[in-house]
Parts: structure tokens; sequence; C-alpha cells
């Protein structure tokens, strides 16, 4: 089947395109907002156009459905009618028509593996692909695929060990420099989930446990050799037959993108105000649950709202920027700290505005393709935050301050519109204090007259007062966050200001 290839999309002159693989939104019409569209798929009317029949849909059929009035798409071999959702879809008509009339697998996952679309789109399911049989040659068995005796080498593995009290799984990763963030442990009711990431691949163990343990659970790293322990404590002193039942992604190891999202319950323990409109939202994971999220990735939050689920990404956020700097902050990772700017007429952060303390959110998974030796690596690093855009800067900028020594150089400029917009002002201007290679410049677009600081918005001229190297040849990362057409214009002022693709990442959740 044809598949739509992932770098036809976005198109390179779309404005979802950013540096690093970016989505914007595009205006929508009135009355086509997310709870516009879920009010519709709730009216019951008939969204398909087959009257609440399935069907079997063939790769011609399929292909007849390619205009903006007709338009079907086929997701993981279901088939969808995608032609009420145009004018609800955030991204524009013309980004769904890269996919009309084919399999846009590949496209949905490279921009939007993160949206539950079967949610969604449920009542535009037309049916399933028609699954044509591949005969092989007379007298040929269909070739297997093997793997080579260096890829089997490198594969993980695992192995298990009891006592009367303790079941042990021991993941061999055969990798150097493991470590906590890149094991991700998950015990719910009998169901234990085990992922370990390596590189852009993810290896999984998932059983179904043989009988119940409690909910306290040890993970040990040994990181110079790659083992990971995970220790639980069985309920009753009995001694197991095995270790459980395997279930559907037990003991794969393939490439993290195709591996499923998983979810958590996590529940709200504080909300704190942090400007007119932000908040600091603190949620505590679950005992049985191992989870560290790496700096610069994000996670994604997941609500049913009248019935459809939605899902946003957000980035975790430190609790406070640590002042004391002589050794980095280490905290209990049983909490995820998320900065979130409530939006008057934002269907989701509404929704995460009114949970109470002790409600639960269901939290993904961490995901991103920053990597720390960017920044182990640089000598000058130059954070370009425009409002909740400074999320991601937050753990890079305390990272920076603590573990990285050959800096010298870390700026913060910072966009808002007005004072009262500015995230954690005090605590920026107290660093700065604490150490001398930090400097921070707040620029504003909406100033009131008594500003006295730098006004206006990005542009070239302003990232050429700022952005300087340290010496002529220091190695350099700046790092931009913001809305959509700030980190695009960014990212272009940058690159015509000379910086190299390689020097700029562009944070694009």
């Amino acid at each position: 089947m044809l598949n739509v290839p992932p770098q036809a999309f976005p198109a390179p002159s779309s404005q979802q395109r950013v540096a690093a693989g970016g989505r914007a939104k595009v205006p929508l019409k009135p009355g086509r907002s997310l709870m516009d569209w879920i009010r519709l798929t709730k009216s019951g009317r008939d969204l398909t156009g087959l009257k609440g029949r399935l069907i079997e849909v063939t790769e011609d059929e399929l292909a007849k459905h390619n205009k903006k009035e007709d338009c079907w798409i086929c997701i993981r071999g279901f088939v969808y009618n995608v032609t009420p959702y145009m004018e609800y879809h955030p991204g524009g008509e013309d980004e769904l028509m890269k996919a009309a009339g084919a399999d846009g697998t590949d496209l949905f996952d490279q921009v939007h593996r993160w949206v539950n679309y079967e949610s969604m789109l449920k009542e535009c399911l037309v049916g399933r692909m028609a699954v044509k049989p591949i005969a092989a040659p007379k007298g040929m068995l269909p070739e297997k695929k093997v793997l080579d005796a260096s890829a089997r080498d490198l594969t993980p593995s695992y192995d298990w060990f009891q006592t009367d009290s303790l079941i042990t799984i021991v993941i061999y990763t055969k990798q150097k420099d493991m470590n906590a963030e890149l094991v991700i442990v998950d015990c719910q009711d009998k169901r234990l989930r085990g992922e370990i990431i390596v590189d852009d691949h993810s290896y999984l163990v998932e059983v179904d446990l043989d009988h119940a343990v409690q909910e306290d659970m040890a993970v040990n790293i040994a990181e110079k050799v790659g083992k990971v322990e995970i220790i639980l404590k069985k309920k009753d002193n009995i001694h197991w037959k095995m270790l459980g039942q395997a279930l559907e992604g037990h003991n794969t190891f393939i490439k993290h993108t195709e591996r499923g999202l998983f979810y958590r319950k996590c529940k709200l323990v504080s909300k704190t105000e942090v400007t007119h409109d932000t908040k600091l939202l603190c949620l505590m994971l679950p005992r049985s649950t191992h989870l560290r999220v790496p700096i610069g990735q994000h996670v994604y939050l997941k609500q049913t709202i009248a019935g459809t689920e939605v899902v946003k990404p957000y980035t975790p956020v430190l609790p406070f920027l640590p002042l004391d700097l002589k050794e980095p902050p280490r905290h209990d990772g049983a909490h995820l700290y998320l900065m979130i700017k409530i939006y008057s007429c934002g269907l989701f952060t509404q929704a995460l505005d009114h949970l109470q303390i002790g409600d639960s959110i269901s939290v993904s998974n961490p995901e991103g393709n920053f990597k720390k030796s960017q920044v182990q690596t640089s000598e000058d690093l130059f954070l370009l935050a425009a409002g909740t855009g400074f999320t991601p800067m937050v753990k890079l900028l305390n990272f920076a301050l603590t573990e990285v020594g050959c800096l010298r150089t870390v700026r913060l400029i910072f966009f808002n519109k007005t004072e009262d917009d500015i995230l954690w002002r005090n605590q920026l201007e107290q660093l700065a204090l604490k150490d001398e290679r930090f400097e921070f410049q707040f620029i504003l677009s909406q100033p009131t007259k008594d500003w006295v600081g730098k006004q206006g918005k990005i542009s070239s001229s302003l990232l050429s007062e700022f952005v300087k190297r340290s010496r002529k040849d220091s190695k350099v990362l700046i790092c931009i966050c913001g809305p959509t057409p700030f980190t695009e214009q960014g990212v272009q002022y940058l690159k015509d200001l000379g910086y190299s693709q390689e020097e700029i990442h562009a944070f694009t959740a």
C-alpha cells in the first residue's frame, strides 16, 4: 500500500515546519474549536456517510477519496472519513490533505503520535483495510528475518530470581553508562512493565505477574555494567512457579517511536500560583513507578473531556531554581512539577485548573530528542524563551550551572508581554547574583511607561546584540522555545546571523 513518506509532512513551506520538526496551529473559524468537534461527534450525525455500517476498504477504493470534500485516510490499518473534521483540524486542511486517499501512518507518527486518534475520530471510522494475500514463489518458503550475530549480542535480555519474600527481575542491557533516566518501571495491579531506553530503541519486559505483589518496589542500576534490577515484594510468602504470563510487547527490542505511549495515573498534591495566569502543579507518581524525566524532554497529560480523550504535551520543571550551586539538587523522584499557563478559552488548561487536590490525571512516559551532551560540549549557552517556553529551560539552566564546568557564558533572553507575565523573576535575579556566568535579559512587547528594560519582539537586531560568542572560536549551543511563529522566526534569524543548524536546538513539543 502507498504510505505517505514522513518527509512529505509538513511541507517545506508549511507553517507547521520548524527547525526540528514542529507543528503549528492555524486560525480556525468560529465554532470550530475542539469542544465544538466533541459536540458534533455526539450529535448523532452520520459522519462517515455509511449510516453506521463498517466496510472493508481496498487500496483502489481508498485512493478514490482524495479530495477535501471527500477525504479518507488510513491509520494503522483503519480507514477514517476525515471530511467533516477538515475545518476542526488545528494544523489546517492542507496538512490533512497530505494523506488524502492513502496510508498516512508514517506521517501521523511523525507529527501526531501522541494524539488519541481512535477517540477523536471514532465516529468517522469507515472500516478496516482489506488485507492482500502475498503468495510465495513455488517451491520457496517466505524468507525469515534473522538478526546477525553482532545485532543479537547487543539485544538486552532478562532473567528472574526469587526468595521467600522477594522477586528480582534482572535486565542485562549490554550498555555502558546506563542511568536512572533510561529506565522506566510500572507495576499496576499485577501488570509489570519495565522499559529500557537504548539510543533510539526500546527494550520491554511486560508480564501479568503470577501472584500479587506489594506497592513497594525498588530499582537498582549498575551503571558501568548496564545491569538493571527490579525488586518486588511478594504479598504472600509462597513459591512462584513462573514469573507470569507474557503480554503483547514482552521481550521485544524495537525503535522507541514504534512503541505505544504508556500512561499511569498521578495524583495532584498541590497547585501554586506563579503569575496571574500560570500555576505550578505538583503531581505524585504511584509508589510502584520508577520514572525520571530527562532534561529537555516532555510528558503528555491525558484527560477525558465530554467523553473524548484529549492529550497535551508539557515539560516538567524543578519546584524552584536552586540557588545553592555547590552541588546538583537531589529530588525524591516521586513527584513531577508542571508549570502551566491557564487560558481563559483553553478547553484543556481550564480542565486542569479545575482539578482538585487528590484528583488523578494520566501522565505518559517522557519523549524528546534533546541530549545532555549538547550542553556538555559547549562553551557558550544561550536560552531564548517566550512565555511558558521557559519551562524546558529550567532544568537545562540548573544542569548547566551545576554540572557543566566548561561553560563560560549562560545567558537567558526571556520574551514576555508584560512584567506580570515574567515567570520566576525573583529567582532568576537571585541566580544571576550567585553565579557570574549567568546573565539574563527580559524583553517586553507590551511594557508600561515605567519599564526601563528592553522592549520589542524577537528580531535579528535583538539577537545580534545578545547572542554573541565569548570567543571567536567558542562552541555555542542556542536553545529556543515558545509559540511556533516565535521559534520559526528565531531559528531563521540565528541562521541569518551565521549560526549553523548544529548550534541550534528548537524545542517543539
